[in-house]
């Protein structure tokens, strides 16, 4: 299986880029002069895609559990390297799950599930990265 994105320059350090699914995103980054930032940056957009792939796998496997009145919110912050090129050498994941009763068994292995066998791009980031984990169960 491959995928395949088109990029079209927009002006100034702005692109816009499909998915396979034809919807789009626009990139942007900081430029010295301007006030505003209108996409998101490419590497913000990494991490963004990291809690994307790992999210959809823990709700997946949650339903399967039968864990369904919950809310899920995760904070990635990735360390950049000094030198060029810059990349996220360290990466961590904080994955906060709100709800009444909730199981911190069938939590801690829907998220270990994600983490270290169905996230592909979990897995890309340990190529070149340091990616660390915390999960946070707020029972209300």
């Amino acid at each position: 299986m491959s995928h395949k994105t088109t990029t079209h320059w927009k002006g100034g350090m702005q692109f816009e880029s499909d998915n396979p699914s034809g919807k789009t995103v626009l990139m942007d980054t900081v430029v010295k002069g301007q006030a505003e930032q209108f996409g998101v940056s490419p590497k913000a957009m990494m991490l963004s895609a990291l809690a994307g792939c790992s999210g959809i796998d823990i709700v997946d496997i949650l339903e399967k559990m039968k864990v369904v009145d919950y809310e899920l919110k995760m904070e990635v912050e990735g360390f950049l390297t000094d030198e060029h090129p810059k990349y996220y050498d360290k990466v961590h994941v904080d994955y906060h799950f709100t709800g009444t009763d909730l199981s911190p068994k069938k939590i801690d292995k829907a998220v270990k599930l994600s983490v270290d066998k169905y996230c592909g791009v979990m897995e890309m980031f340990r190529q070149f990265s340091t990616v660390t984990t915390t999960i946070h169960i707020h029972n209300s």
